[in-house]
C-alpha cells in the first residue's frame, strides 16, 4: 500500500492517476499521518505544501511545509518505510548559484531562497542531508524531489500559482489577447523570461521509476533540462487553439519585481546517472496534449 499526501493536489492527483492506470489501486490519499502507524506501507509519497510563493504565514507555512514533513521523515525511518518527497526549484532563489541539485550539504547551503516557500523547502532539505551526512538513521529509500514548472490538469484550483496556459487559456479561445509580464531587466527582452516547464506527466513517470527503483536515495532535479520562454508557451498554446500568438506585454507590478526568477534550468545529469533514461516531452507538445484533452473539453480534469 502506498500513503500518498497532497494526493488530491496537482502533481499529486496526477501521480494517483498514473499509478491507477499502471493497475495500482492500494493507495491512500492523505494529509497527515492519521492511523498509518496501523498499516504496513510500501511508500510514503509527500506531496502535500503550501505552495504559494507569496504567502507570509511563517508559523503556517512551516507547520505544514516543514514540522509535518520532519514527522513523516521520522514516521518512515521508524518504520522503514521508503520516503519520497516534493522539494522545489524554488530553494534556488534568484539562481546566482546555478541550479545544480548537488545535494552535499556545502552546496546546499549556498543556496538563498526568495520566498517563504523556498526557505521552507530548503530547511528541509538541509534537515535531511545533514542526518544523511551525520550518519543518522534514514528511510531504505529517501529521495527529495525539485520540481520545477510543472503544468498540465488538475492545477485549477491553485490560483495564482496556475500555469500561465491553464490561467489563460480561457481568454484565448474568446479570441482575446494575452497579458504577458514585460521584462525589467537589461538584455532580456519582454516575453523572454524563461523557466523549464516540464508536463505533468513527465513528473509523475520520474516519481513511478523511483517506486519501482528502491536503491536510489538523494535530492534530484525534476525538469526537462531546458529553458523556455513564456511567450514560446503562450505561443504553443495559441497554436494548439488554431489561432496566431496575440501577446500584449504590461509592466510587472513593483512588488514582486525584487523577487522574480527570470531564468530557470533544471540539471538533469545527476538523474539520468541515478538510472532514469526516459526523454521529456516537447513543451509544444505537453500544451498541445493539455489543451487538446483537457482545457478544451467539457471535463478538464484527469
Amino acid at each position: 500500500m502506498l500513503l500518498v499526501t497532497g494526493g488530491a493536489g496537482f502533481i499529486g492527483s496526477n501521480l494517483v492517476a498514473g499509478l491507477n492506470e499502471a493497475g495500482r489501486t492500494d493507495i491512500v490519499v492523505n494529509d497527515a499521518l492519521g492511523n498509518a502507524d496501523r498499516r504496513k506501507l510500501d511508500a510514503v509519497i509527500h506531496l502535500g505544501a503550501i505552495s504559494d510563493t507569496t504567502a507570509t504565514d511563517a508559523d503556517a507555512v512551516l507547520a505544514t511545509n516543514f514540522r509535518l514533513s520532519l514527522g513523516l521523515l521520522d514516521w518512515c525511518t521508524a518504520t522503514r518505510t521508503p520516503f519520497i518527497y516534493a522539494s522545489s526549484a524554488a530553494t534556488y532563489g534568484d539562481g546566482s548559484e546555478g541550479f545544480d541539485d548537488d545535494w552535499s550539504l556545502p552546496a546546499l547551503r549556498r543556496l538563498k531562497p526568495m520566498n517563504l516557500y523556498g526557505f521552507s523547502k530548503h530547511l528541509f532539505d538541509l534537515a535531511v542531508v545533514d542526518r544523511f551526512a551525520n550518519g543518522a538513521k534514514l528511510p531504505p529509500q529517501w529521495v527529495g524531489l525539485k520540481f520545477f514548472n510543472v503544468f498540465g490538469p488538475n492545477e485549477y484550483h491553485k490560483g495564482e500559482m496556475t500555469s500561465l496556459v491553464a490561467k489563460r487559456f480561457d481568454e484565448a479561445k474568446a479570441g482575446k489577447s494575452v497579458r504577458l509580464f514585460k521584462s525589467h531587466r537589461d538584455g532580456v527582452a519582454d516575453g523572454e523570461q524563461k523557466r523549464d516547464f516540464i508536463y505533468v506527466d513527465d513528473a509523475v513517470a520520474v516519481m513511478r521509476w523511483l517506486l519501482e527503483t528502491p536503491s536510489v536515495s538523494g535530492i534530484f532535479n525534476v525538469g526537462t533540462g531546458k529553458a523556455r520562454s513564456f511567450g514560446d508557451l503562450i505561443t504553443a498554446m495559441f497554436r494548439a487553439l488554431g489561432r496566431e500568438a496575440d501577446i500584449e506585454y504590461v509592466d510587472m507590478p513593483a512588488a514582486i519585481r525584487h523577487q522574480y526568477q527570470y531564468f530557470t534550468q533544471a540539471k538533469v545529469e545527476n538523474l539520468r546517472r541515478a538510472g532514469y533514461n526516459a526523454g521529456f516531452t516537447p513543451l509544444e507538445e505537453g500544451v498541445n496534449r493539455y489543451v487538446a484533452l483537457f482545457l478544451n473539453q467539457p471535463d478538464r480534469y484527469r
